[in-house]
């Protein structure tokens, strides 16, 4: 077998990993998870989630944080066996090969990058209640905003900056600084909450808008057909509950780093996981509990209107009597208009100062922690091949230099088009877990093709886990609508040019000339027929079977034909990892074609909840199909082998 014909499923980063420095114990990893998991979620998300959901918003927390703790123990074993910078998009490739590799981890660096602009971006929309001049109103998706000004945009790009020199100075400082600004990032929403339970609970909430399960009449979704418990099930993915716990994931990202990642990567991931599960519920019951309706009013043509008790859906564009938009700072207006006086009230004056400090210290402490995980996700996709071996060069402070260059231009192009928390949450959230799905498969595959591993945290029922765990990660995904499907399914379709243009003649020796025709077909096919889907559907907001059925089956064309061309040019050799992606086109078509004809798509033919049920079984499928799909590829040979040398 030639070096040419196995370098698709090699891992290129062993040499450069040996050079990283392992600096950070078991705590630093733990602040660096829950840091990433507490940053812009916990001041934008509970008012996102409860306009959707109104009081059940509750039960979106919960239901979201014990699915999110199934993915979490896989990777907690995957991590601490096989401890890598970029683990998360590195364990596809190890698994199945580099085509499914490759499209996972696109997808995962579609949604890491652009986390350090949205956390920017947030951090100067919440001070923009005090500085007005910093944001502005818009519309994305139809509904109405907020998004940061031209000044605005101009501070967060200075945050983008920041984190940069933060994580150029080293991963010892930064795990150092990230433990020190983790106290403080659970202390203030920590008081938060219970000021608000203790001081200015307004328990009739609960009940407001036809019940704790809201009427569709009450809420954002409703004229949808997106209300009671549908309407809990689509707020996970939606309006940033997912987005707020995936940070569980920097202590794998970092494991590479870690001084004994075998024991503190599983203390860390699942420690994160259950406090961000108590602490995040418990924020949503007291912003619930916490609002005022007689203190918020519409903006009607100048003139503002008191918000009707119950109306969740309006608390996206309600304003206080002197303006302020709620949804710039929720807490923090919450704080403002406590109904409490005395001791109470001066207390609610310096919580609100306290919230405009945090407005900068958590968005900001996660935005680094992401700078950084952009950085690694970069390197990963260069130990996999998928990028040139300048991205796995370690700097003098011991850090991949050029790919954390890479990552803060990357932020600066996301925060350009997407100036906005609420405009890019659904996508960032989507497109994270719709990576999240291997975790359930790599732990399955990895138990049955490389049994020799190390595994100091070892699951009991793997194979029950690790199905749970997929099919927790494949309904986030169907449950985030098609609208937000099309974005993330474009965006994953947009990385084949680069996979043939770049990867596919260099790693799996398919002649270039042929490669680059393949590629700018795929480009030409994806925009071309994304932008007229959405044309045909004004803007994913009305159905058009028709032309649906016509894109479909051009895209499934599309990706098969990919498929068979590979299959009949490149080597024997490498046919193994093609034959291993079959799974992966099953499941993003057939997804596709569920969400669209769904309760959360345009055309509902099986509404709710049997949507949920046909998504599952299409979900189980890919997993013991993609499980089937596995074998023990070169890259988990070059581990074992590399782990045997470092023990002797």
């Amino acid at each position: 077998m030639s070096e040419r014909e196995t370098k698709g499923a090699r891992d290129l980063g062993i040499s450069s990993d040996r050079q990283l420095r392992r600096s950070l114990g078991k705590f630093e990893l733990l602040y660096l998870s829950l840091g990433g998991i507490i940053g812009s979620g916990w001041l934008f998300a509970s008012l996102a989630t409860a306009t959707y959901a109104g009081a059940s918003a509750i039960l979106s927390w919960i239901i979201a944080g014990i699915l999110v703790m199934f993915i979490g123990l896989v990777y907690a074993e995957i991590g601490a066996a096989i401890p890598k910078s970029g683990g998360i998009t590195r364990y596809p490739h190890y698994t199945h090969g580099g085509l499914v590799g490759y499209l996972i981890t696109w997808a995962y660096f579609l949604s890491a990058a652009s986390v350090p602009a949205i956390e920017a971006a947030a951090a100067i929309e919440y001070i923009g209640s005090y500085y007005p001049q910093l944001i502005t109103t818009g519309t994305f998706d139809g509904t109405t905003v907020t998004i940061l000004t031209p000044l605005g945009i101009g501070l967060a790009g200075l945050l983008l900056i920041l984190f940069f020199f933060l994580n150029y100075f080293g991963v010892n400082i930064l795990g150092k600084v990230t433990h020190g600004a983790g106290w403080w990032k659970l202390l203030i929403p920590t008081i938060t909450f219970l000021a608000l339970l203790a001081l200015d609970l307004h328990s009739a909430n609960f009940s407001l808008g036809g019940g704790f399960l809201p009427s569709a009449e009450y809420v954002k979704g409703g004229s949808s057909g997106i209300y009671g418990f549908s309407a809990v099930l689509y707020a996970i993915p939606s309006t940033g509950v997912i987005f707020s716990y995936l940070g569980f994931r920097q202590a794998v990202e970092y494991g590479g780093e870690g001084k004994n990642p075998k024991k503190d990567i599983p203390f860390a991931v699942i420690g994160s996981l259950l406090i961000a599960i108590v602490l995040y519920t418990l924020l949503q019951v007291a912003f619930v509990g916490g609002i005022d309706w007689n203190k918020l009013y519409l903006n009607e043509s100048g003139k503002l209107v008191p918000v009707t008790p119950g109306n969740w859906s309006a608390l996206s564009t309600a304003v206080t009597a002197s303006g302020v938009p709620i949804s710039a700072g929720p807490f923090l207006v919450l704080s403002r208009l406590a109904s409490v006086s005395g001791l109470a009230a001066a207390f609610f004056t310096a919580l609100a100062v306290l919230l405009t400090i945090d407005a900068v210290v958590s968005p900001s402490g996660t935005g680094w922690i992401y700078t950084g995980t952009s950085t690694r996700t970069l390197y990963a996709f260069a130990s996999n091949g998928y990028l040139p071996e300048i991205f796995l060069k370690i700097g003098k402070t011991k850090i991949p230099t050029y790919s954390l260059i890479a990552a803060l231009i990357i932020g600066f192009i996301f925060l350009l088009p997407f100036p906005s928390w609420y405009a890019l949450v659904g996508f960032i959230s989507s497109a994270t877990v719709l990576t999240y799905i291997m975790g359930g498969i790599g732990l399955t595959v990895l138990r049955k093709h490389a049994a020799e591993l190390n595994r100091p945290f070892k699951l009991p029922a793997a194979p029950i886990i690790g199905a749970i765990a997929t099919l927790a990660a494949g309904l986030i995904v169907y449950w985030s609508s098609f609208a937000v499907l099309f974005y993330v399914f474009t965006g994953v379709f947009l990385g084949l040019p680069l996979f043939f243009i770049f990867y596919a003649d260099k790693m799996l020796g398919i002649n270039k000339v042929v490669s680059i025709i393949v590629g700018v077909i795929n480009l030409a096919i994806n925009l071309g027929m994304g932008l007229l889907l959405f044309n045909e559907t004004s803007g994913l907001s009305a159905a058009n079977n028709l032309f649906f059925t016509i894109y479909i089956v051009v895209i499934a064309a599309m990706l098969i034909g990919d498929m068979i061309f590979l299959l009949k040019t490149v080597p024997s050799d490498v046919k193994k990892e093609i034959n291993a992606g079959w799974w992966l086109i099953y499941f993003i078509l057939a997804i596709y074609i569920v969400s669209y004809f769904g309760g959360f798509g345009l055309y509902t033919v099986i509404p709710f909840p049997y949507d949920t049920i046909v998504a599952a079984i299409v979900v189980l499928i890919g997993y013991f199909w993609a499980v089937r799909s596995g074998f023990r590829t070169q890259a988990i040979e070059d581990i074992i082998q590399a782990t045997k040398e470092e023990a002797v």
